[in-house]
């Protein structure tokens, strides 16, 4: 039985969404091969929206919550599931997130049906506005077609970017225009030599130009470089990668 919830514009659904400290990251209208799965009494996904960061700005609201300061494990995908999950209940949707899988959504997929991002050297989608620092918490599907924006094509801005210094700036060499070596970022931040990316922020990510003013403050740039080393341990711990 579905909840006698109204369903929302996209306007509304924003406004919802940024009083709670989160984004609308745009939307699109699933077809079978893009993998959203069906609603939760079977019948056909009819728009995803997807939810998360653009640059810091919604980082205070996280940082004030009790998640942030409880101590516990996974802060950020327990507070995004809690204000996520709610506004699903509230607007009669079905929430996914990105972690911790299984099932594993492809989100990075899903991101680029409804924004204009292209995939940068460092494995991350790079936006046309907000470069690197941005991020996806989650995504809420809805049976009906809602009017969601549609994505303007954009050049890569990789390909324009003549100095590429995020191909000199890794002190792991991780970065290349061929591949992002993940487990050479995690062992440099694990190890002593990569402290100061730990307190400050990837440096690759950093000589990024695109969108260098919405960069993370250090409070949150050293929070998500914590949290990439948690997972990567978490990971090896399982086997996943």
């Amino acid at each position: 039985m579905k909840p006698a919830a109204a369903c929302p514009s996209y306007e509304e659904l924003s406004a919802a969404a940024l009083s709670l400290g989160l984004a609308c990251r745009g939307g699109f209208h699933p077809l079978p091969e893009d993998g959203v799965p069906a609603w939760r009494d079977g019948s056909p996904p009819g728009t995803l929206v997807l939810l998360g960061f653009t640059g810091g700005q919604q980082w205070p609201t996280f940082a004030t919550s009790a998640e942030y300061s409880d101590g516990r494990p996974q802060p950020l995908d327990r507070w995004s599931r809690r204000i996520i999950g709610d506004l699903g209940v509230r607007f009669g949707a079905d929430a996914l997130y990105p972690a911790p899988g299984p099932p594993w959504w492809p989100f990075q997929r899903w991101a680029q049906r409804a924004e204009a991002l292209q995939v940068s050297p460092l494995g991350i989608l790079i936006h046309p506005e907000y470069g690197l620092w941005h991020a996806y918490r989650g995504a809420l599907v809805f049976t009906a077609h809602l009017a969601v924006p549609a994505p303007q094509p954009r050049p890569h801005p990789c390909e324009s970017c003549a100095a590429k210094p995020c191909l000199r700036s890794c002190p792991a060499g991780a970065v290349t225009a061929e591949r992002f070596a993940y487990a050479a970022c995690v062992a440099h931040i694990a190890s002593p030599a990569g402290a100061r990316c730990m307190s400050g922020g990837c440096l690759a990510r950093l000589s990024c130009p695109v969108g260098a003013r919405h960069s993370y403050g250090a409070t949150q740039a050293a929070f998500h470089m914590q949290s990439l080393l948690a997972s990567a341990t978490a990971e090896a711990a399982t086997g996943r990668r």
